[in-house]
């Protein structure tokens, strides 16, 4: 079975670096370059999607937080994959999710979804590509 990987993030190469690395792995990537992409993805193949990746901080003071939580209510797995730590520390505590810090190579980025998607949910934050 392949696994549905929610991809969010608004850096396009980055973007398409992890597309790529899902792809290459066996998984179909949804892709979202915002929030509300993200949400609507999200309605759309809440009953398919195995695993999200978030990117944290996505320009013009808009967060993945929403998405977060809609994923947290579904019981669908993410991780973060952010270069913005420090600005948001508290709240990424707050969402008890595996991080991924950036800059990572997507193949590891799109691993530790896979891993943490098949039960390897750890204790919350950590650097899960290390």
């Amino acid at each position: 079975m392949a696994h549905t990987i929610l991809l969010l993030e608004d850096e396009p190469l980055i973007l398409m670096d992890l597309e790529f690395a899902a792809e290459d792995a066996g998984c179909r990537p949804l892709l979202a370059a915002s929030p509300d992409e993200a949400l609507s993805l999200i309605a759309a193949n809440a009953h398919s999607l195995t695993a999200a990746v978030l990117d944290v901080s996505l320009g013009g003071g808009r967060t993945c937080f929403a998405v977060a939580q809609e994923l947290d209510r579904l019981d669908i797995p993410f991780i973060l994959h952010s270069g913005d730590l420090d600005r948001h520390d508290e709240k990424i505590r707050e969402l008890d999710a595996e991080l991924v810090a950036k800059p990572a190579p997507a193949e590891k980025v799109i691993a530790a979804a896979i891993a943490y998607a098949l039960g390897d949910r750890g204790d919350g934050l950590r650097l899960a590509a290390e």
